[in-house]
């Protein structure tokens, strides 16, 4: 539909009405509007909001940040789990252990995400009252202007829900997927020739096999950027948490395209970077690969 039928009313004028389209460039064939639209892009000038008025890439930045904070805290944790755990279990193949946290990490990774959330959300905040029911702040508290720790705190109590669903989400996938990985590295033949050399166990496991079988989990951990901030549009949504998630969920709604549009080419933008960090890591975990 016309975006701008939100701004309009039957009581305006005709004049009134062609005016609103023409101050949003609405008045131009799409052919044009698209061009007209890559040229900003080249500029990184995505527009105007239809909603507030405001200029996209200051609303975008906002909430960007937002994001970072929860999907970078919460990936990187998840990563670091991940890894540690599948790195352990892949050791002792055949375990208890290793079948616990297989069959855990499995239920988490297939758990369907607005439901982890709202389990999450309806335990914790609505019948134990830990957490906050959604939200990134506590307006009573900011109004009272309080200190940077008073602040930082604040926050901090607001993340924990999102981020414990975002971290027992994702972890389960880097567990399983390093301890795959570790045990095709231990059947290598440099592992065998580490034994006979009379190599510590510790020393093969964490400088030999391990440092190998991280090639697939830099990878992996390029394209769950891109997963990530799919999965924030649920998350962030769920727990109320100001993010770019959020606002894509919020602009497509009110029809607010700028915005939409300049969300996505942000997103693309960070999820090229990431796949280019990836590359550069590669570089540093096997040698035998030069750009």
């Amino acid at each position: 539909s016309d975006p701008s039928s939100f701004l309009l009313t039957p009581s305006m004028t005709a004049e009134a009405k062609e005016t609103i389209r023409k101050q949003f460039g609405l008045d131009e064939p799409i052919a044009v509007q698209y061009f007209i639209y890559l040229k900003n892009f080249i500029h990184g000038n995505f527009g105007t909001s239809f909603y507030s008025g405001r200029p996209v890439m200051s609303i975008i930045m906002e909430r960007m940040l937002n994001s970072i904070l929860l999907i970078t805290t919460a990936v990187i944790i998840a990563y670091i789990i991940g890894i540690s755990i599948g790195k352990a279990i892949a050791w002792k193949r055949g375990s208890k252990t290793e079948k616990f946290f297989v069959i855990l990490g499995l239920w988490f990774y297939t758990t369907f995400t607005p439901w982890l959330g709202i389990m999450f959300l309806w335990i914790f905040s609505f019948k134990l009252k830990l957490f906050p029911l959604g939200g990134m702040i506590t307006p009573e508290k900011w109004i009272l202007d309080p200190s940077l720790m008073e602040k930082i705190c604040d926050m901090g109590y607001h993340l924990i829900l999102p981020l414990i669903t975002y971290v027992l989400l994702w972890f389960g996938g880097y567990m399983l997927l390093m301890r795959n990985s570790m045990l095709e590295t231990l059947k290598e033949d440099y592992i065998v020739t580490a034994r006979a050399k009379g190599l510590k166990e510790k020393v093969i496991k964490n400088k030999h096999a391990a440092r190998n079988a991280m090639l697939p989990i830099v990878t992996a951990f390029a394209i769950s950027v891109s997963f990530s901030i799919g999965g924030a549009v649920l998350i962030e949504t769920i727990f109320s948490w100001p993010g770019i998630g959020r606002t894509i969920v919020e602009a497509t709604l009110r029809q607010d395209y700028p915005l939409v549009q300049g969300a996505f080419a942000v997103i693309t933008v960070v999820v090229l970077l990431a796949n280019f960090v990836a590359d550069i890591a590669y570089a540093y975990l096997d040698p035998r690969i030069s750009y």
